[in-house]
Order: structure tokens, then sequence, then C-alpha cells
């Protein structure tokens, strides 16, 4: 089995049963981007309808144990996240209801400096802020893994000691294997793997490098460089891999309602608005070469069952229940 730390996009039947043919037992799913309180809310609405119009291939999932059923049943176990935490807006009791609502993975900022914590893309990282400390203690209590994505640096480190639960990095590579400001430091990774964190590796060709996305194997090496800098408890999938999405969607994840302007995220000028998957990874359903890859590079049966589902489930073992 196969879980996928983070997929975004507009996901419909055909997207379910690509991820079912790829062996993907469980993928953590981006309800929102910028949205707020009652946007969140017609999100999550909208994904239950979408769930309960397909429940013969999909199930939504709160727990560990039910992510490990789901998937083995040969369903899709649907794990309920966002990006950022607008969802929230200033309130720490929101935390509580979103969780009781099944809500599971919270980035906490999304590409920009917000009331919690400093991003990957500001010229400096505030760190983690009064209020974002509070928020990660709230979110250990009632149940939601902490991501720290597109969180910077520090902040994220700040992340890690704040937090009373490990917390992850669902979708990022190591900067060391390709300098990008969306991927993280030898220094997170390394407290990642002294605290029981993961990260997921993104499979986004801008924040992978076309070296890493030529085949199969290349992105595996990178996964073994990964295991070198964390631990092979502390790395797993999150290829990041968007859903029909067009122009309209790409500009609404890059420029909110934040700018007037035009935003590249992890993309730049004069590259195309849609970076081209890795070349192994042309269809949802290429995510089934993952296992045989990761064998091809060198891992044995029980780290392959780690990287591909083992350390999500033991994470989400970890955050998932309410204290």
């Amino acid at each position: 089995m196969i879980i996928d730390g983070l997929q975004c996009g507009h996901f419909d039947r055909e997207a379910f049963q690509s991820l079912q043919k790829a062996g993907v037992g469980g993928v953590v799913v981006t309800c929102g981007f910028w949205e707020g309180a009652v946007e969140s809310l017609d999100s999550l609405g909208r994904w239950r309808d979408l769930v309960r119009e397909n429940a013969d291939v999909a199930e939504i999932a709160t727990t560990s144990e039910a992510v490990d059923r789901i998937g083995r049943s040969g369903k899709v176990a649907v794990i309920l996240g966002y990006q950022n935490a607008n969802l929230f807006e200033g309130r720490i009791r929101f935390v509580e209801l979103f969780a009781e609502l099944g809500v599971r993975v919270v980035q906490l900022t999304y590409n920009n400096q917000n009331e919690l914590a400093g991003s990957c893309y500001e010229a400096e990282d505030s760190g983690l802020a009064r209020f974002g400390k509070e928020v990660v203690r709230e979110m250990n209590a009632a149940g939601i893994l902490v991501d720290c994505s597109h969180v910077g640096d520090r902040s994220t480190l700040d992340a890690i000691e704040a937090s009373s639960k490990p917390i992850a990095v669902t979708h990022a590579n190591a900067r060391s294997l390709f300098d990008h400001k969306r991927n993280k430091s030898d220094d997170v990774l390394k407290a990642l793997g002294q605290t029981g964190g993961v990260i997921g590796c993104a499979a986004y060709r801008n924040i992978t490098g076309d070296e890493y996305c030529k085949s199969i194997e290349a992105w595996c090496t990178m996964v073994a460089r990964t295991v070198e800098i964390a631990g092979v408890d502390s790395v797993a999938i999150g290829t990041d891999r968007s859903h029909n999405f067009t122009a309209p969607d790409y500009a609404w994840m890059r420029q909110g309602r934040w700018t007037r302007g035009v935003d590249y995220g992890a993309s730049a000028a004069g590259r195309p608005l849609k970076a081209p998957p890795p070349d192994w990874f042309q269809k949802v359903d290429d995510l089934s070469v993952v296992p045989g890859g990761l064998r091809a590079v060198g891992f044995s049966d029980d780290e392959v069952a780690k990287i591909t589902h083992g350390n999500w489930l033991r994470l989400y073992e970890a955050t998932f229940r309410k204290q």
C-alpha cells in the first residue's frame, strides 16, 4: 500500500480510481489554501458529498487505524487537510471545532507570513509567533497534525520544539539535494528524524529538479539521499500531485486575494504555468512504480514498507488522537 502525504486539485471519481489502480490506499487532500472559516466549511461539505457519491471507492478517515483499514480494503482513505491556517480566523477554539469535523492535517502558513509563523518565501523568517505556539498546542490536543511544508526553516524548528507530538513536512524535499526556497534544510530534516517527524518527498518538478524527475530510479535515489539525512523512519511520500487544475486554480493558489500582481509560487517567469510532471509520473496511476523503484536503489522490503506507508501510519497514530 502507498500513502501520499499531500495532493491537491479537483478530485473526481476518475481521480479516486486512478489512485486505486496505483495502489494508493490513503491520501491527504487539500481542502483549501487561502479560504476563511465559512469557505472552509463549504469545502468540507463538498468533500463529504464527493466521498458519499463515491463510497464504493473512497472513504474519509480520521484515525490511523481507519487509513490502514480502508486502504487494505482496496478503497482510498481520504484524509482532510488544509495548506493554511486561515480556516481558524484567529480563533483558538476553531481548532477543536474543525478537528471534530474531521480535519486532520493543517499547515501553519502557505507561502506568506501570517499571525502564526513565517513562510519559506519571506526575506526574514519571524519564527513561530505567540499565537502560533498556542495553535500548535491546540492542534496537539485536538488531534490535528502540524504541517510545515511551506513554512520557513526557523518557524519549522520552532514548531518542532513547541509541539508535544511529532510534526510533518508533508510535501517538500531536501534543499541540499535541490536548492529551492520551498525545500528544507538539513537541520530541519535532522530535527524531524530526532523527534519522530516525517518528510514526504515531493514529485513536483519545480522543487524536485529535472535530474531527479528523469526516471523512477533517479527520484528514488533522491529519496535514498533524504534517508541519509533524516533516517529511514522519517522519510515518506508526499507527491504534491494536482488533479484537474486550470489557470484560475493556479492564480488562486499563488495569488489568492493578497496581491494584484503575478506571483509564480515555486515556478519562475518564463516557465510553464503548469510544471511538467516527472518523466516517470505522467499519470496518477504511475505511482505504482514507486515500490519497485525503491527496491531498485537498494531499499529492503521492510524499508520500502516504511517509506510507502508505514512512517505515515506511525505518525498518524501519534498525532490524530485527541489528548
